[in-house]
């Protein structure tokens, strides 16, 4: 459990190991041996470009690919919620309406605000992840993300 409640300002998840190290260190590989390229050309230097390309596209994949999966679920649980809490109309029209950015964003709207967010969204007031979750104003903590 968050040690404070969480916010818009607070809801950004870092994974520190990831994020401060991981990154970190495969970026700057990369760039050192683009410059040992650079300073000494071969095939040999070449093919560690590649390598350290590799390891960075492989970076970028273990972290998207999970939040990939954890955006469907979402969808999904956003989409029943939807069913539960809304006026049937409303709750089929935003299930075929809304896209992926958009029912992630509602996560974090409580049942009691759930209807006017999506009004909103509907109407298209709101149309960016980032202005739904600045709209909301008693934040629902999602704590278990990727």
């Amino acid at each position: 459990m968050a040690a404070t409640p969480q916010t818009y300002a607070t809801h950004t998840r870092w994974h520190p190991p990831f994020h401060f190290f991981v990154v970190p260190v495969l970026l700057i590989n990369f760039i050192l041996t683009v410059v040992q390229l650079y300073r000494y050309p071969g095939w040999e230097r070449g093919w560690w470009v590649v390598v350290a390309l590799a390891l960075v596209v492989l970076a970028a994949l273990v972290r998207l690919n999970p939040l990939t999966a954890q955006d469907r679920l979402i969808r999904l649980e956003e989409r029943l919620r939807l069913r539960e809490v809304l006026p049937a109309e409303l709750a089929g029209q935003a299930a075929t309406s809304l896209i992926r950015g958009q029912f992630v964003a509602l996560r974090f709207a409580p049942d009691e605000e759930l209807e006017g967010l999506v009004r909103e969204v509907l109407a298209g007031r709101l149309t960016k992840p980032a202005e739904i979750k600045r709209a909301i104003k008693n934040w629902r903590a999602d704590t278990l993300r990727v």
